[in-house]
């Protein structure tokens, strides 16, 4: 079965999603970036959602951590709790 570790992070708009994405392309940390910009209670952990597999987390969210690139952020990616930044860091098949 399928399983991946991702971080991410949390915002209430399409907007600030991508300024902050922005932040990041540009060498700022993502943990750094998730702890003072996420509404997740995951920022802490600089967005550190530890590991799980398909059907753990809402659809949006497996549709990329499942399928699109390791390493890269992702996103704004929408769902039910906002805007999400997703960075995959590691999945097996």
């Amino acid at each position: 079965m399928p399983e991946a570790t991702a971080r991410h992070i949390l915002v209430d708009s399409e907007e600030e999603c991508l300024k902050i994405k922005e932040k990041i392309s540009n060498g700022e940390d993502f943990a750094e970036v998730a702890k003072e910009h996420s509404s997740c209670p995951s920022r802490a952990q600089g967005g550190d959602l530890g590991s799980f597999g398909p059907g753990m987390m809402v659809p949006e969210f497996d549709e990329v951590v499942f399928s699109a690139e390791v390493g890269e952020v992702h996103g704004p990616v929408k769902t039910q709790f906002g805007y999400h930044l997703l960075e995959i860091t590691n999945r097996t098949d």
